[in-house]
């Protein structure tokens, strides 16, 4: 006997295994997205750090370029002081602000990763409540599809079973219409 339903089977077998690789990409996306989005805070640090030398080293600069003048222009130490004193006044405004707005900005990018990551599990949440309802409706399609290819079958070999009857009848009827033709 054929087994008409191994077709059908592999068919849905096919099916959900390439289900199964579309969820598990898009998990991997989101994934992805995540720590994109953490290597992008992560990275503020270090961005942070860059600036502030770059700021420091311009400060210490001046300070050299300041030390000079105090050495080889006589009488200019009181100037030079005051001087010294307001820059380094602003400096430490202008790092304070630098500090304050890297905090802020930190603050708001974290913020909005967390966001986007709850966002994301959200998401993946319901995707994956989805997919388990797709998954059994595509379990009792393919049981009732198995089922109707058993009944086709089962119906074409009742068929079969009848024509494979007449046939015999008609042959037997045949050989006694014979035999009575040469009786």
């Amino acid at each position: 006997m054929v087994d008409y339903t191994q077709p059908v089977k592999a068919t849905f077998e096919m099916q959900r295994k390439s289900l199964e690789q579309g969820q598990r990409a898009l998990k991997q996306g989101v994934e992805m997205q995540t720590q994109f989005g953490k290597a992008a805070v992560g990275s503020l640090d270090s961005q942070e750090s860059f600036q502030r030398s770059a700021v420091e080293l311009q400060q210490d600069l001046i300070h050299s370029f300041l030390d000079g003048v105090e050495a080889n222009v006589p009488g200019m130490d009181e100037q030079v002081l005051e001087l010294r004193e307001m820059v380094d006044e602003q400096y430490a405004a202008l790092l304070e602000s630098h500090e304050e707005l890297f905090v802020n900005l930190t603050g708001e990018m974290e913020e909005g990763v967390e966001a986007a990551d709850e966002m994301s599990e959200e998401y993946v949440s319901m995707l994956e409540d989805q997919m388990e309802m797709l998954y059994d409706t595509h379990e009792e399609l393919e049981g009732q599809s198995v089922e109707a290819v058993e009944e086709m079958q089962a119906q074409f070999e009742e068929v079969q079973d009848q024509a494979e009857d007449l046939q015999a009848q008609v042959q037997e009827v045949s050989e006694q219409a014979v035999e009575s033709v040469e009786a």
